[in-house]
């Protein structure tokens, strides 16, 4: 049984560094684990693993991701980056077409497929804020979650 809840957050720094979405989807996998919400952990981690890849793959700096427990099954994934440019697969205007060769470039389309809801957010820098952008996805449990 959870000993807190709702909402609560944490947030884990990461290095540019090709081991950091390895080591942040096992601390997310301990997060869950932890506040009973096992059950969210493959919609979670997939959504995590995509936001972190496009992260370490488009920018040159660290990154960061957070989790959010909102309410009670209810888990917000977010990556944040320095660079304050928003993919074409997470505008509002709708996602890029990838060609159905493309080795590359479904990671985004499958969190808006997966995530129950999702958004970014553009960061101005501002005081110590790092500016950047925040990149973030939503998904509930079924059921009653108590």
């Amino acid at each position: 049984m959870p000993t807190v809840a709702p909402p609560w957050t944490y947030t884990l720094q990461l290095p540019h560094d090709p081991r950091a979405p390895g080591i942040a989807r096992a601390t997310l996998r301990s997060v869950l684990a932890a506040h009973d919400l096992s059950a969210l952990a493959p919609t979670a981690e997939l959504l995590a693993a995509e936001l972190l890849a496009n992260a370490h793959l488009h920018t040159a700096g660290p990154y960061a991701l957070r989790l959010l427990g909102r309410e009670p099954g209810r888990l917000c994934v977010a990556v944040w980056d320095s660079d304050p440019r928003v993919p074409p697969g997470f505008c509002a205007e709708g996602a890029a077409v990838v060609p159905d060769d493309a080795e590359s470039g479904r990671g985004l389309h499958l969190v808006r497929a997966c995530a129950d809801s999702w958004g970014a957010s553009v960061l101005r820098e501002l005081g110590a804020s790092k500016g950047g952008k925040l990149l973030w996805a939503e998904c509930r449990g079924g059921g009653d979650p108590a």
